[in-house]
């Protein structure tokens, strides 16, 4: 299993295909298990992908103290000066986004393009989730694996596509089991402080980086009108919502996902 010191602490991460290095950035708790093996399989014959755990994340260390999302930023930087990468194109989803965000602002010189996904640019202007949505991802804390695995289907997907995608929906559990096995409960809290600290609403304008913004109309934890303020605060940004996805868009929405990323990041 690779893992590579980073600062005062070590990192695990994957490399999966070969071209031009893609980083791709998990969310809150997520690991590298979390990426659904469509993405990584379609995204892999095009770029060189590069997934990791964040700190206090799945195989990647959980050091006492601020996890600030500066600082995940700071770890990707890290990373990619320990992997040899310069420069890449960026993809985060949720958290990811937040963390891909505060790269393009402290790093732009290391990103070629930015892909955010059911994301926010911090607290001053973020729309709250809705519904059970913030209970949900509390009772993600509890480290219980089938209580986990019910609302993280309730976060991720629709009810419809529940329901009308059974064999999805186990390859998610699947999925979720094997990440569970490395779920650190304490390293996602202080993740979470880190998602409450983040701002950078008044710094997007700065972002002059190609910048494609997804979301899921339906997305109860990171409402879509978040993305409606940042491709409005992002210059010359585009934006493409999925009508009937919800927060895990990227997963259920899996093949015009993989070929709405794979158009913008191929575009000269």
């Amino acid at each position: 299993m690779p893992r590579v010191p980073v600062g005062k602490i070590n990192l695990y991460y994957e490399i999966h295909g070969k071209g031009s290095p893609l980083v791709m950035i998990m969310g809150l708790g997520g690991s590298s298990a979390a990426w659904d093996k469509y993405i990584i399989n379609t995204l892999s014959e095009e770029f060189r992908l590069i997934i990791f755990d964040n700190r206090g994340s799945g195989r990647s260390d959980v050091p006492e103290g601020n996890y600030s999302i500066e600082i995940l930023a700071e770890d990707v930087v890290g990373l990619m000066n320990a992997l040899g990468v310069s420069r890449a194109h960026v993809l985060g989803v949720s958290m990811g986004g937040m963390v891909a965000i505060e790269l393009a602002l402290s790093y732009p010189e290391r990103v070629d393009k930015l892909v955010l996904c059911c994301t926010s640019g911090g607290a001053s202007r973020f729309i709250p989730p809705k519904g059970d949505a913030m209970e949900d991802i509390m009772g993600l804390m509890s480290g219980e694996p089938e209580e986990m695995l019910k609302r993280g289907l309730r976060i991720m997907y629709t009810p419809e596509f529940i329901a009308e995608h059974p064999e999805r929906v186990e390859e998610f559990i699947q999925e979720m089991r094997t990440a569970n096995v490395s779920y650190s409960p304490v390293g996602t809290m202080r993740q979470l402080r880190g998602i409450m600290g983040f701002d950078a609403h008044d710094r997007l304008h700065r972002i002059k980086i190609p910048t494609l913004i997804i979301a899921g109309k339906r997305d109860p934890l990171v409402p879509y009108e978040n993305s409606l303020i940042l491709a409005e605060e992002i210059p010359g940004s585009k934006l493409v919502l999925f009508e009937d996805a919800g927060h895990g868009l990227y997963s259920q929405k899996r093949e015009e996902f993989c070929k709405i990323v794979i158009d913008f990041l191929k575009q000269s």
